[in-house]
């Protein structure tokens, strides 16, 4: 084909949407959407292969780079040189060819909610898309993208990565024109090779801006992402401080209230954790940047409800919990812990689960945390995984209850209940601590 790029687009704007998935097509075919298929390639599967029941479940064209697999005289098979390659190019082409503002999100914590807070306080001057769920990588971006209405004022995308290059990768798909870096924290340790590795990844963001003419937002109190900035002379920069808040109020099970300078409304959210304060933050100054009254800023903010197992407080039959295991590392387990340690409810429990993809810092990232925890007169804590397990000899006193997995602490759940209780529960999503609340 001479115009992939092009012929594809126009199949798109024909279609209106995309899936990387055989199966859930007919029902979206059934529902009166036109369907382009795209068969990508995995460690375990081969998309092109599923590319006939694709269109026997009603795909109008498919997508694919095996041309053993294209019968002869089928114009609905689009074969390309990489599938991959074509979706993410197809996005960019779309993307372009919107007048749309592109808002990108990334850093080690609070991607999401950041992105969740900001997408609702633009929304309330814009027409606003959003990431939906966790589309934030070398896939999920180009699906977020293609998914925007044609109408979309400003796009707002999530950018995840665990390698040096990735980010890089999702800011040539998206060319975002604004972007932020939530924080810099020891997320994919292993991965990103040490802290220093991780500066570099999530500062391929501000690269892109820089070259591109396009504006970052930043934490001035950030040593590391002042630092981050003041090393690429020439981007256009927008700053915002924490000191900018006053009167910042918190309790467990209460509502996050503080004061933004300047304005007399409260601003309050639903939020477990005072260390949301920055996440608020972030969204508060962006949308004051891009015009929106400050009273529907605050608006929007007390409207969000944080679901999906992130930074949220559940009250059960026997238990007040703060549930955010939805993922965890060595810097968002040291806030949860220090918000959870510094309210005044008691009496207090722990379960925490590994934090995964720390690669040869993972010994002494979790050795840290326990050494943190037994620092605590009085609190009841519960490790579970073999990387929690491992740093069994710090605990001389036998203060800790170690299981090697969730469904052991399920087990010992059932014979010896947890009554009456402020508990805090994280850990990585791999762990899987969301089957602990039938039993808490």
């Amino acid at each position: 084909m001479e115009n992939e790029s092009s012929y594809l687009l126009e199949r798109f704007k024909e279609c209106g949407s995309v899936s990387t998935d055989s199966r859930d097509i007919v029902s979206r075919t059934s529902s009166g959407c036109q369907v382009i298929f795209f068969g990508l390639r995995g460690a375990t599967f081969d998309g092109n292969q599923c590319a006939a029941s694709a269109l026997s479940s009603g795909a109008s064209y498919v997508v694919v780079d095996d041309p053993s697999v294209v019968p002869e005289g089928d114009s609905r098979y689009i074969l390309v040189r990489d599938s991959l390659s074509a979706l993410q190019q197809l996005a960019l082409d779309y993307r372009r060819s919107l007048p749309v503002k592109i808002l990108a999100i990334t850093g080690s914590n609070g991607k999401t909610t950041t992105k969740e807070l900001t997408s609702r306080v633009l929304s309330r001057k814009y027409r606003v898309y959003a990431t939906e769920g966790n589309l934030n990588n070398h896939i999920g971006v180009p699906l977020s993208l293609l998914r925007m209405p044609s109408d979309t004022e400003i796009g707002v995308i999530e950018m995840g990565a665990n390698h040096q290059g990735e980010i890089a990768r999702l800011c040539e798909i998206a060319a975002p024109d604004y972007g932020i870096v939530t924080n810099i924290g020891k997320a994919h340790l292993g991965e990103f090779g040490g802290e220093s590795g991780i500066r570099k990844g999530k500062g391929e963001l501000y690269d892109y801006l820089r070259s591109h003419q396009g504006t970052a937002f930043y934490l001035s109190d950030s040593a590391a992402l002042s630092s981050m900035i003041s090393e690429r002379p020439g981007l256009k920069r927008v700053s915002f401080s924490i000191r900018e808040l006053n009167d910042i109020q918190y309790g467990l099970g209460k509502r996050l209230r503080m004061y933004y300078e300047g304005y007399s409304q409260p601003v309050e959210s639903s939020l477990s954790g005072v260390y949301n304060k920055y996440n608020i933050l972030s969204a508060i100054r962006i949308g004051l940047w891009f015009g929106v009254p400050f009273s529907a800023i605050a608006e929007a903010i007390a409207s969000f409800v944080p679901d999906n197992n992130r930074s949220q407080f559940v009250v059960t039959e026997r238990n007040r919990l703060v549930l955010d295991v939805y993922n965890a590392n060595p810097s968002s387990m040291e806030e949860s812990l220090e918000a959870f340690l510094q309210d005044p409810s008691v009496p207090k429990s722990v379960i925490l689960g590994d934090m995964k993809e720390l690669g040869r810092y993972s010994r002494e990232e979790h050795q840290g945390i326990v050494r943190k925890l037994l620092s605590v007169p009085d609190l009841d804590i519960w490790l579970i995984g073999p990387e929690f397990a491992s740093c069994r000899e710090l605990d001389r006193e036998g203060r800790i209850l170690f299981f090697p997995d969730t469904s052991a602490c399920c087990v010992y759940l059932q014979d010896f209940p947890l009554q009456q209780r402020n508990i805090l529960l994280k850990g990585s999503h791999s762990v899987h601590l969301e089957r602990l609340l039938p039993y808490l």
